[in-house]
């Protein structure tokens, strides 16, 4: 039920922010005399609306998205009446046609601060010094957290009954415990350890640790178990020791901040955002054959693009194990994502059309600085061949991403 309640949510939280993007397009075409005859939220067959002054506003019967009806976006728009001539949009100064254009993402990049800094005062964000990958964990002080078993096969699951025991649980280590070596190797990371326990033959190993300042040792009987090589997760397997330890990490996975320095972890977060959202997009293309397999029955590859019914998916098991933060930072970096990706200079993008307004400014520029008549306006028409490959391309990889977060969708809890 909780799972529901998540996906529900963060449906919901989407279908808000979508209908805020169509909104900032709205009010700022109003607020500079342009003409707009309609805002609902929703596509398909009207459910209700009401009209206030010239604007028709309502809800339609399916709820993917939202839309705005601005007067004369381009030229060509054929549905413009006489009196309305002098307030189509594409007749506006150039500023003012950026800035309706750009609204919807200014709108989403708005929602990801104001919700950055809010988690940062009153959840936390994601610790900066926290390892957010296996190399940086491998350079950790070798502090273990005890498990209650060992998995001999290579998969990542819960302890059953049939698992034996934790080596380490079985000889006296606690967590906390700082392993500094193993049969007389010293150890001074978490990746030390590693490399020094899978070293070693499965059978008794003498174990020395420090705990609360004080160095003991003990005697572990190493357990054997199937694992790939260090780094590769999906290499062949072979038979190595293990002592029954995870490493603990003492650091904060989350930390708050005080109302001002918040200011400052917000914009910290926000770059890391940036960078990894535009090294996430240029990644697109290479991901689509694993997006692709995944489909076919290979594993899913968590670094594959989801879809926005992946995205809900998650928001339901943030919901389900009580993981609020995730999905507060979930609909944060998909508001993020949707702002970059909607500047785009690709039609039939708000970026696109950001895109022609500048160039025909910078070509009437042109034109007039050696002498030449302004060539006027661009015809869209003549466009179409390139948008409509666009919505091919953006359609296909829209089905092809959403029939993986069906059939086989990324998860970040076991259930």
């Amino acid at each position: 039920m909780a799972y529901l309640l998540g996906v529900v949510l963060f449906a919901l939280a989407i279908l808000v922010s979508v209908s805020l993007h169509e909104a900032g397009h709205m009010v700022t075409a109003k607020k500079f005399g342009m003409k707009v005859t309609r805002y609902f939220v929703g596509f398909g067959p009207t459910i209700w609306s009401f009209r206030r002054g010239e604007t028709e506003y309502g809800l339609k019967a399916i709820p993917l998205g939202g839309f705005c009806k601005i007067v004369g976006m381009t030229p060509q728009d054929d549905d413009v009446a006489p009196e309305d001539e002098s307030r189509v949009m594409w007749r506006f100064p150039v500023w003012k046609r950026t800035i309706v254009m750009s609204a919807g993402s200014i709108t989403h990049f708005g929602l990801a601060i104001v919700a950055l800094w809010l988690a940062a005062v009153f959840m936390g964000l994601p610790n900066p010094d926290f390892p957010s990958s296996e190399e940086q964990a491998r350079e950790e002080p070798a502090v273990v957290a005890v498990t209650d078993c060992v998995v001999v096969e290579n998969v990542s699951r819960v302890c059953a009954a049939t698992d034996p025991a934790s080596p380490a649980a079985e000889a006296g280590l606690r967590d906390g415990d700082r392993i500094l070596a193993v049969d007389g190797a010293p150890v001074q990371t978490w990746g030390d350890m590693l490399e020094v326990v899978r070293g070693a033959e499965p059978g008794t190993a003498t174990i020395t640790y420090e705990r609360d300042g004080t160095t003991g040792t003990v005697e572990a009987d190493l357990a054997a178990v199937q694992r790939p090589a260090l780094g590769s997760d999906d290499g062949p397997v072979s038979t190595v020791a293990a002592l029954g330890v995870g490493l603990r990490i003492e650091k904060p996975g989350l930390v708050t901040y005080g109302p001002l320095e918040a200011f400052g972890a917000t914009g910290d977060y926000l770059r890391e955002m940036a960078i990894g959202t535009v090294e996430a997009m240029m990644r697109i293309p290479e991901k689509i054959p694993a997006l692709w397999a995944s489909i076919t029955g290979a594993e899913r590859d968590i670094d594959t693009p989801i879809s926005v019914v992946g995205a809900s998916r998650l928001g339901g098991e943030a919901v389900a194990n009580d993981a609020w933060e995730l999905f507060v930072l979930l609909f944060i970096s998909l508001n993020f994502f949707v702002g970059v990706f909607n500047l785009l200079p690709l039609l039939p993008l708000d970026g696109g059309h950001i895109a022609i307004i500048w160039f025909e400014k910078l070509r009437s520029w042109l034109y007039a600085a050696i002498g030449r008549p302004d060539p006027g306006r661009v015809d869209y028409f003549k466009l179409m061949p390139l948008t409509y490959v666009v919505l091919l391309v953006g359609g296909a990889f829209t089905l092809l991403t959403v029939t993986a977060d069906v059939v086989n969708p990324i998860t970040l809890f076991t259930r």
